[in-house]
């Protein structure tokens, strides 16, 4: 099936290095277990769905076709439209909407102090959101159903939508304030800056807006991952250190990987590399300070849980006995699991498009690894993923449309000359942060910093064990946007003040 071949390219695409046999994903791979294990929380929100059109910016015939685009509402708490209550929109990522919603808890917690309307938008070609009559292998198939699929294309989207939306609420009036995680914050940021006119303000959190090529640098990533082992056990980081050399001796031995399969119970016997950075690498994204179930069910500060593993004396030697010991953390959080399936690329939120947004625009150089990196050295290099690319999808990277489309080069400056009301978080933990917003440009652009803080951990539900730290974050990040509110509102009985005159 050409789903499960695209799948497949996910797996493949952030597994591809000319320089080493394996590199690190990126956005949530389909790789990880069962996601999402509690019931779904559909009390949240109702289902409802909006004719959108194919193309907004060409006037071909196949431009005008439409499909179905899913947004989730939540009207509990809304002041209604005659009192202009404010109307939350998150701006959906790269997968499943009712995913992101159940796990951005924040803004069904502030709803009922800001009287808002909560609105959770889909991102096109992702969840039940897709083109060609919803049919995955007709929109999937090649590169010219695919080529619809881009963030400007889903930024109007989400525009068409919001208007539409007001209008049939006869919200008009309403102030709009967009929220995003990850690249829903970079969506978040540029609806912004795009579309000014239809969102007050934007809350982006953990958005690597400027993570593009030519900006930072190839090794922020790992360097970041590197420091949040190292910081929590300096042999915890040398046994993941030198663990890969180990592995891949052992793989050319005879009888290596049916070694490989015992030591770390595997279903088949299998290269074990990209199993294992990904659980250092997406535990590094969700080192929360509380239980979490996002990516997989963890415990509250899971590096520390893998490094206590790792440095479990009871152990003595046995660098593979260590390393199942972490890779238990990530992947066998209940200890349920008899055998861990290295075969499966199941993709339950829908995720595989990312594959052809990281082919086409979404350009993130994180691959590069140095010789203090607690993975192997290796380079970043575009020419890979350009082959990669052309190879199975038959499409070739623009490396530099993101920033020429949005802007980066110099972010502090151009924000400061046409950008407003923005609020950048990101916490220094997060491997993400390095392509963040850091320091605030303007007293409208704020940038907001948490040391200990994870990938969007502030967009998450509070958790009564929450530390001081991310209280103080969420109580800034509401009195910022409250500001935004009135300031609109004020603005607002300005106009409707002249007009009456």
């Amino acid at each position: 099936m050409k789903i499960f071949f695209l799948v497949s390219l996910l797996f493949l695409l952030f597994s591809f290095s000319t320089a080493k046999k394996f590199t690190h994903p990126k956005f949530p791979s389909p790789q990880a277990e069962s996601i999402f294990h509690q019931s779904p929380k559909t009390e949240l929100y109702e289902t409802k769905y909006f004719t959108q059109i194919l193309d907004h910016f060409n006037y071909h015939p196949q431009s005008y076709q439409t499909f179905q685009e899913r947004y989730l509402i939540n009207s509990q708490y809304w002041g209604g439209a005659e009192k202009n209550a404010p109307i939350f929109v998150y701006t959906g990522n790269e997968g499943d909407i009712e995913w992101f919603a159940q796990n951005t808890g924040f803004m069904f917690e502030i709803a009922p102090h800001f009287k808002a309307l909560l609105v959770f938008l889909e991102h096109r070609y992702y969840g039940k959101s897709i083109p060609f009559g919803g049919d995955k292998e007709i929109a999937y198939s090649n590169s010219t159903t695919l080529g619809y699929l881009s963030s400007t294309q889903a930024l109007a989207d989400y525009a068409t939508l919001i208007i539409d939306l007001k209008k049939n609420l006869t919200a008009q009036d309403s102030p709009v304030v967009v929220f995003g995680g990850s690249y829903g914050g970079m969506l978040a940021a540029w609806f912004r800056l795009k579309y000014p006119h239809v969102a007050i303000g934007a809350l982006a959190s953990s958005a690597p807006i400027i993570g593009f090529q030519g900006i930072v640098s190839p090794y922020s990533f790992n360097n970041i991952i590197t420091q949040d082992f190292k910081g929590v056990s300096e042999n915890c980081y040398k046994v993941i250190k030198e663990s890969w050399k180990l592995i891949e001796e052992t793989e050319q031995q005879h009888g290596g990987l049916d070694l490989l399969k015992k030591s770390f119970k595997l279903c088949d016997s299998k290269p074990v590399e990209y199993w294992l950075q990904t659980a250092f690498v997406y535990t590094a994204m969700t080192d929360y300070p509380t239980p979490s179930n996002f990516l997989n069910p963890l415990p509250a500060y899971p590096i520390r849980q893998m490094c206590k593993a790792i440095d479990d004396p009871t152990i003595g030697h046995d660098t593979f006995a260590k390393l199942y010991g972490a890779a238990n953390i990530y992947y066998n959080s209940s200890g349920t699991a008899t055998c861990f399936n290295l075969s499966d690329h199941s993709d339950p939120h829908g995720l595989a498009m990312w594959t052809w947004q990281a082919c086409t625009e979404m350009i993130l150089p994180t691959d590069g690894s140095d010789e203090k990196s607690i993975f192997p050295s290796s380079e970043w290099n575009l020419t890979d993923r350009a082959t990669f690319c052309k190879k199975y999808l038959g499409v070739e990277p623009r490396p530099n449309w993101a920033t020429t489309e949005f802007g980066g080069m110099d972010i502090t400056r151009v924000l400061k000359r046409f950008g407003s009301n923005m609020i950048f978080f990101n916490g220094l933990r997060d491997p993400w942060s390095g392509g963040g917003v850091l320091k605030s440009i303007s007293k409208s652009i704020v940038a907001i910093v948490a040391k200990q803080g994870a990938h969007h951990v502030d967009l998450r539900f509070s958790d009564k064990e929450d530390p001081k730290w991310l209280q103080d974050v969420r109580k800034k990040e509401i009195h910022i946007i409250r500001k935004w509110i009135d300031q609109y509102y004020h603005d607002l009985s300005g106009d409707l003040s002249y007009n009456g005159t």
